[in-house]
């Protein structure tokens, strides 16, 4: 869904928007942003389901690393982890094709080459989190409940098509209890 097509402005949009305002006016700020949450895991889906369970753990993953840099003396330890495990996934999305086409070329073999689809937006919602994972590392995250940080990630203006985006300048405002209101 694309944000200039009709799904998205004469149905995806308003939807979101009167439910969460309704919910928001009873003053149902967790469920609101529960909404939001789910509302934006509906959007990433609608491109391609399958891809959702990605998404989701890449999210359950980021956040217990970063947890775990929030309170843990080995830091650097868990930091090159999450790296290393948010570049490999992205790399053998982007780049095992390139691989195997190149490593077929140097060596006169035939190694099947995949056909993997790129995750749409995988790259934005990669390095948002290995972002946080680094600020979390320099103690600069204030141990954000997870559905607070679920939202970071998917919240469907920047999910698929960026930009990044640093913790430090979204979570605040979604706890502003002022967007909790129309104005």
């Amino acid at each position: 869904m694309l944000f200039n097509s009709y799904e998205f402005i004469f149905l995806y949009l308003p939807i979101v928007f009167v439910v969460y305002f309704s919910l928001a006016h009873y003053r149902k700020t967790k469920a609101a942003t529960f909404w939001l949450v789910i509302a934006s895991i509906g959007f990433y889906g609608y491109w391609d389901v399958k891809y959702v369970p990605l998404l989701l753990a890449s999210i359950v993953f980021n956040y217990l690393v970063g947890a775990r840099l929030e309170k843990s003396a080995h830091k650097k330890r868990f930091l090159a982890f999450g790296i290393t495990c948010n570049m490999l996934l992205l790399g053998y999305f982007k780049y095992t094709g390139f691989f195997l086409e190149t490593l077929n070329g140097l060596t006169g073999r035939a190694y099947d080459i995949p056909n993997i689809i790129l995750p749409l937006g995988i790259s934005f919602f990669t390095f948002t989190q290995t972002a946080y994972l680094i600020d979390a590392y320099r103690g600069e995250t204030q141990g954000y409940s997870f559905l607070t940080y679920c939202l970071f990630v998917t919240i469907f203006p920047h999910l698929i098509a960026g930009p990044i985006i640093y913790h430090k300048s979204m979570i605040p405002q979604f706890s502003r209890l002022r967007n909790f209101v129309i104005n």
